[in-house]
């Protein structure tokens, strides 16, 4: 339980040394040759493995110009990071969107499958709303496919909340 503690706590988390904004976690903390979880708030990722990251959960494909253009226009862009000696894997994504005072809206979750229902993808949210939190947002939003409204649910999002219907336009 201590990498949890050590992650939601706030003063138990070590930050890495380096320049870029690199949070170091290990995900078991049985041993040494553990595998060790990175997040970052660097938004220079690379294109292509971010791309491989939402093949890997079956997303459909993007243009990666404008994939580009949404993480450079985003509020807070987190990514996650396997660590295996000297080899990086992305192994999770997310980012979101603020008016920098009171709103954000998270978009893009993913985490890939081999990572999925091992508590990567709640450490992922509880990062991201951490970070949003200490920007004083205070209203956090997304939207949610139906088969992981549950998830979203877990962690304290509402459906809905005071009767609130999100109205969308789209191209014709």
């Amino acid at each position: 339980m201590g990498f949890w503690k050590s992650l939601f706590s706030g003063s138990d988390a070590p930050a890495a040394a380096k320049a870029a904004p690199l949070e170091r976690y290990v995900a078991d903390g049985s041993d040494d040759r553990a595998n060790r979880i990175f997040f970052s708030t660097e938004r220079e990722i690379d294109l292509y493995e971010l791309e491989e990251l939402c093949d890997a959960v079956g997303w459909s494909r993007r243009p990666l110009r404008k994939v580009k253009k949404a993480i450079q226009h985003s509020f807070l862009v987190v990514s996650m990071w396997e660590q295996r000696g000297v080899q990086r894997r992305l192994i999770g994504f997310s980012r979101a969107t603020s008016d920098h005072a009171f709103n954000a809206t998270i978009w893009d979750v993913v985490v890939h499958p081999d990572f999925q229902g091992k508590g990567m993808g709640k450490a992922l949210m509880k990062f991201m709303i951490k970070k949003l939190r200490s920007e004083d947002i205070s209203n956090i939003t997304l939207f949610a496919d139906p088969h992981v409204v549950n998830f979203y649910r877990n962690l304290g999002f509402m459906s809905d909340p005071e009767g609130i219907k999100g109205m969308f336009w789209y191209p014709d």
